[in-house]
């Protein structure tokens, strides 16, 4: 398995996933995103590819707004983590949190977040063999003014 960073000659193949990951995501609307992240001192994005497919990636960004839980700001931030599903338990998605790790040192931050959805138990499960710890647990509301 070889993990890069996302290039021009990879940009398609992330879409894809993270159409996987996000499904009520458009094409065009993440290719523009991931378009814009290619020259950005503040996000970056990898990819873990074995033999010629890409199979998964992480998407990590430095947050300078309040993190729940951090002592510090900015935060590096995981915004996305994916590992297809017949290569999961694989060990995959830690090497990817070790070069998002990597990633946020370089850039100077001391800590490195990240968030699911509260009935999300395996990413729960995941974040904590991660070694993340669980800081806080929310319910957001939403309401209509119309």
């Amino acid at each position: 398995m070889v993990i890069e960073p996302l290039s021009t000659h990879t940009i398609n193949d992330v879409v894809e996933l993270v159409l996987e990951l996000w499904p009520d995501c458009t094409h065009d609307e993440e290719l523009e995103n991931y378009s814009r992240l290619l020259n950005s001192p503040n996000d970056a994005c990898y990819l873990a590819k074995v033999g010629a497919s890409y199979i998964a990636f992480i998407l990590i960004s430095i947050r300078h707004d309040y993190v729940e839980g951090s002592d510090d700001s900015p935060v590096g931030y995981i915004e996305g983590i994916y590992v297809r599903p017949d290569y999961r338990k694989q060990g995959i998605a830690n090497k990817l949190i070790r070069v998002a790790e990597d990633w946020a040192r370089q850039k100077g931050l001391t800590q490195l977040g990240s968030d699911t959805e509260i009935t999300n138990s395996s990413s729960i499960d995941f974040h904590r063999k991660a070694g993340f710890q669980e800081v806080e647990r929310i319910v957001c509301f939403i309401k209509d003014l119309s």
